[in-house]
This record gives C-alpha cells, structure tokens and sequence, in this order.
C-alpha cells in the first residue's frame, strides 16, 4: 500500500517575537487540501501571494532560511524550525498564515511547533505522499565546509561542527529518522551563538529579538545558561537541516552527511540533487510509522 499525505486536523495558532527582527508576530497553522503543500500567506499584507516552502521560492538571507515570491517580493523568513516539525511530523499540506516578516522564534527549538500539530491532530488524505530517493552521491563544498547525500535503504543524517575556540567544541550526531525520538530528543534542542558572533549580529541589525529565553550563547570559557543536551548545538544543526531539506517537497530516503554547514549550502546539496537528476521522486510506500507519541495525537478520516 501507498503511504498517505497528511494535513492538521484543525487550525491552531502561535504568537512571539521574531528572531531577526524583534518584532510580535503571529502565525495559524491550517489544514489543506491533498496535494497542495507547504504554503506561507502573509495576511498582514493585502493581497500578497502564496509562497510555497519550496526551492523555487528561496531569498538570500543571513543566519536563516527566508522565502519570497510576487514583484516587489513579499517575503517571510525563520520558517526552518517550523518546516523541520511539520516534515518530520508527515504532514505533506498545510497554509501557514504570518502576521509578519518571519516566525516567532518561540523558545529557539521546533518543539513549540511539534506541540502545535500535537494539539491541532493529523489527518490522512487519500493522495499517496512522495518519497524522493537518492540515487548517486551528490556533494557540495564551501571551503572546508560539504553536504553530501548518498544512497541508503532508510532515512538517515549525520552532522558535525567544529568551534574549538569556545565550550561547543566538536560534535558529531548520526541520527535516523524517527518520529518519536525527533520529538524527545531533537526537537528541544535550541538555537546557539558564541556571545562574540551574537553581539557583531546585532550590531548589523539581526537577531534583535535574540536572547537567553530562546537560545543558548557560549562565551570564550562557559555557556551563559543551562543546556537540554550535552551536545545540544549539534542536535539543533539537524533541525535547521531537516527544514532546509523540506524544501524538496517530499520525504528523503538516503543518507545525508553535513559538516561545519549553514543554510545556504543546505540549499545547494537540495538544488544540485533536483539539477543532477540523483533524486528519483515516486510514491511513498506505507511503512510502520512510530507513533507522535504527544498528546495521543492519531490520524482521522479524509480532508
């Protein structure tokens, strides 16, 4: 049997600061109809056009991923803790309406979001999901710096940093995807800067809606507060991976390897694997999914 696209079972709404721009935002998240995607609305523009989370839709930006679309561009960026929540979590549709440039940043991690679609439910649709398959090994470089994807029966990441001048250190992570372990032990896992990085950002106008209630910052010597994991940065790495990957629109089955990357080179790996021809979509067979394993949250009849 075909494995199934997924929505919300109904509508739910988030509200915060944004990460770059310090501003109160709002954002709904709403079921939709099969087949129709992952798609941001800004409402608090009037008539601004859909901007599907897809590659065609990216905008260069620094420190996130930002997707734009209409002439002048109408753009809303922060949206990768949200895309990694709603791909890990399978659900394929969804209209996400912003009442502003970006998303809140909430605590930093993609756990408020998991906790969103927890309560909102999920609902099977009768179109099949797609599986994009990886095929030959992609890689790109930026320096030291490289993504990979490479053939794999299964699902599965790995990404190491390298900051060897402050506490984080090296840390590697080789994790396969699962929906309960991404909620216990991914999903917490928050935003970090070193304090040098973080306060240069704000001097240029970013992060200003940064602060020690949504991220972790380390100094040359100590963290400026408590970690959820020992290896809390890396694990939040996967996170930006994950909604950066999204973008493909569809579920991966391969291996993907990261080392001291960023968003823009997430990008690249996603654009030369549709570019090269390496990633073969097809309908996604059923599989034994773990359950969301929060709220008791099951699927329910068609949308």
């Amino acid at each position: 049997m075909r494995e199934q696209q997924h929505t919300l079972a109904s509508s739910i709404s988030l509200e915060g600061v944004g990460l770059h721009t310090g501003l109160p935002v709002r954002c709904s998240l709403h079921p939709a109809p099969a087949s129709s995607g992952r798609v941001f609305v800004r409402v608090d523009q009037r008539g601004s056009p859909p901007i599907p989370a897809r590659l065609g839709s990216l905008a260069p930006a620094a420190l996130c991923t930002r997707l734009q679309q209409g002439s002048p561009p109408v753009q809303v960026q922060t949206v990768e803790h949200l895309l990694a929540a709603l791909y890990v979590l399978g659900i394929d549709n969804c209209r996400i309406e912003v009442e502003g440039p970006e998303l809140p940043i909430l605590d930093g991690s993609a756990l408020p979001f998991v906790e969103a679609v927890a309560q909102a439910g999920i609902l099977a649709q009768e179109q099949p999901a797609l599986l994009g398959v990886i095929q030959e090994p992609v890689t790109v470089w930026a320096g030291e710096a490289f993504v990979s994807a490479v053939p794999y029966p299964g699902f599965r990441f790995t990404y190491g940093i390298d900051f060897a001048d402050c506490p984080i250190g090296q840390q590697w992570l080789s994790w396969r995807e699962n929906r309960a372990d991404f909620v216990q032990s991914i999903a917490p896992a928050r935003t970090f800067a070193r304090q040098q990085d973080a306060e240069l950002a704000h001097q240029q106008g970013l992060i200003q809606g940064g602060s020690l209630e949504n991220a972790i910052v380390c100094s040359k010597t100590e963290w400026l507060g408590p970690l959820r994991f020992p290896d809390e940065p890396v694990r939040h790495k996967l996170i930006d991976l994950l909604g950066d990957l999204s973008l493909l629109g569809c579920r991966l089955q391969g291996h993907i390897v990261a080392y001291k990357a960023g968003h823009a080179l997430h990008h690249r790996l996603a654009e030369q694997l549709l570019k090269s021809g390496s990633l073969q979509v097809e309908p996604a067979q059923e599989q034994a999914r773990d359950p969301l394993c929060l709220g008791g949250v099951e699927s329910r009849s068609s949308f």
